[in-house]
């Protein structure tokens, strides 16, 4: 049986800076047929790109330090987190304009190379966001001090480590960040072939 998905009604209880629909819908079931009318609330905040920014020479990534609101929200005692590059898409944006811009706001760093690491949900049960990955060649000369965008209160700080400790910090926890853990685990798996490829 082919798998659908019967759209009844499609509300949106907020609009603000970030947007949740309510959708009211049924889908086929495993077991054959369709299966109950379901209502689910769905925040949507549009779809990003996140880069590993990494200096092939030095064999270090680039990693920022930012006050995330969701993490103190959820009680977490230090809600600075570590995490790689990202940004939400604008209209008319390619992945790749993504990437350039959100590297450049975010780490002063200009990216050269890019290498896509695959596109993912982050948290699809209660989400529409998707992510696309990257990492990002770039030279660490003079990578340094605090970045982003004051007129939107970002206060990001850049800071370079060894490849290896950047994925030693996604096992023992230092890094929190879902996207950021995923990201830097693809890149791990491609890190040999692109420190070859782009020296």
């Amino acid at each position: 049986m082919a798998r659908m998905v019967e759209l009844i009604l499609r509300e949106i209880p907020f609009k603000g800076y970030f947007q949740v629909s309510r959708y009211h819908l049924r889908h086929t079931q495993f077991n054959g047929g369709m299966g109950p009318q379901i209502s689910r609330e769905v925040f949507e905040r549009g779809h990003a790109v996140c880069v590993v920014p990494y200096d092939p020479r030095r064999d270090e990534i680039a990693l920022i330090e930012q006050f995330r609101p969701g993490a103190y929200a959820a009680g977490d005692p230090d809600p600075w987190l570590i995490e790689v590059v990202a940004g939400i898409i604008d209209e008319n944006e390619t992945l790749e304009d993504v990437a350039q811009r959100e590297s450049m706001e975010e780490t002063g760093l200009t990216i050269s190379a890019l290498d896509y690491l695959g596109k993912h949900y982050m948290t699809p049960g209660g989400s529409s966001e998707s992510i696309a990955m990257y990492a990002g060649c770039a030279d660490f000369t003079r990578l340094g001090g605090l970045h982003g965008m004051a007129d939107e209160g970002e206060d990001i700080r850049v800071f370079a480590v060894p490849a290896r400790e950047a994925i030693a910090m996604v096992h023992d926890n230092r890094i929190r960040n879902a996207m950021t853990a995923l990201a830097l685990l693809l890149f791990e798996s491609r890190r040999q072939v692109l420190r070859r490829d782009w020296q």
